[in-house]
């Protein structure tokens, strides 16, 4: 499908996810009018993750800017609707690939078709929760230097492959009080994988986003069941809160 096809198709496919309450103006970008960035006219951007950001997508579905099936109904949809309806000229390609269950390990079993052979230009993976969470209830034996080590050579390897790529880190969050969540058994172990999270991004450079202080601090204001009502998956709300972050951090990446 060509990208003028592809954007006559994306305009009405927004009637139906409007209708749907999927296209919320909370998601607006926060970067300073002062520090506005140009965004390039050409832009392939993937969206890596667990089941956070595969959010129910038609995996049937591998073209580009398919808003209506294959970008599921979480984050990533909610920010790649947004970008189209701010940059309606851009000749831009958008793809999810995110995978519900997966750990890190195995986004690399899949990292050639999923992700190299795609050519990104913006690369962002969320992931980690299943990490550390799949020690809990499903016998993974992993810990948080493997996380370390296979998450650092998965983007080594796609460093080499794509020197180019701009990467987007999505800090792993949980927030207690969820419906999933035992307090004892995520806390504090559980912040050694975000401090990963953070460590990793900072050594091959990434735009780090914080998930787990923007989650905090609104569920201060609201509640847990407004923002993710097992701690683990986001509610609609908490969706549009992590597409209007991830916003932030493109600009950030093109500072």
């Amino acid at each position: 499908m060509s990208t003028s096809e592809s954007r006559r198709s994306f305009f009405k496919q927004t009637v139906v996810l409007s209708a749907a309450g999927m296209m919320l103006p909370a998601c607006q970008p926060t970067t300073p009018s002062s520090k506005k960035m140009e965004l390039p006219d050409q832009l392939r951007i993937l969206f890596q993750g667990d089941s956070i950001t595969d959010s129910s997508r038609d995996r049937s579905s591998i073209q580009a800017n398919d808003f209506l099936k294959g970008m599921g109904n979480g984050y990533a949809l909610m920010a790649a609707t947004k970008l189209w309806i701010d940059h309606p000229t851009t000749e831009w390609h958008i793809f999810n690939r995110g995978v519900s269950g997966d750990k890190v390990f195995q986004l690399s079993d899949r990292w050639e078709v999923d992700c190299l052979s795609l050519q990104p230009d913006v690369l962002s993976i969320h992931i980690g929760v299943n990490d550390f969470w799949h020690t809990l209830t499903s016998g993974y034996k992993g810990t948080d230097e493997t996380y370390e080590k296979d998450f650092l050579e998965l983007l080594e390897r796609t460093q080499l492959k794509l020197s180019k790529v701009k990467f987007i880190i999505g800090e792993p969050f949980v927030v207690l009080g969820g419906t999933s969540i035992d307090t004892e058994a995520w806390i504090p172990t559980f912040r050694d994988y975000q401090k990963v999270a953070a460590d990793v991004a900072k050594q091959i450079g990434a735009t780090f986003i914080p998930y787990q202080q923007i989650f905090d601090a609104a569920v201060a204001e609201q509640g847990v069941t407004y923002w993710c009502p097992d701690g683990v998956h986001p509610s609609l709300a908490g969706s549009a809160l992590m597409a209007k972050a991830w916003i932030e951090a493109l600009h950030n990446t093109y500072l």
